[in-house]
C-alpha cells in the first residue's frame, strides 16, 4: 500500500511539472512561434565537403596500399 501511494505521488509531481512548464512556455510565446523556414541549399558547401571526403578517401586507400 505504501508503494502505491509513492508511486502516485510521484507521478503527479511529474504531471505538475510538465504542466507548468507548458504554461510558463507559452506565456513567453515560446509555443507560440510558427516553424522557421528550411535553410536553403548551398550547392558550393555541398561540392566543397563532397572534395574533401573524396580526398580523405583516396589517402586512406594510398595508406592501406602502402601497408600490403
Amino acid at each position: 500500500m505504501k508503494n502505491k501511494k509513492k508511486i502516485a505521488a510521484a507521478l503527479a509531481a511529474v504531471v505538475n511539472y510538465i504542466k507548468t512548464g507548458e504554461e510558463g512556455g507559452s506565456m513567453y510565446g515560446v509555443f507560440a512561434q510558427p516553424d522557421p523556414a528550411p535553410a536553403p541549399i548551398r550547392s558550393w558547401g555541398i561540392s566543397g565537403r563532397h572534395a574533401q571526403m573524396q580526398l580523405r578517401n583516396l589517402m586512406q586507400l594510398k595508406a592501406l596500399h602502402r601497408l600490403r
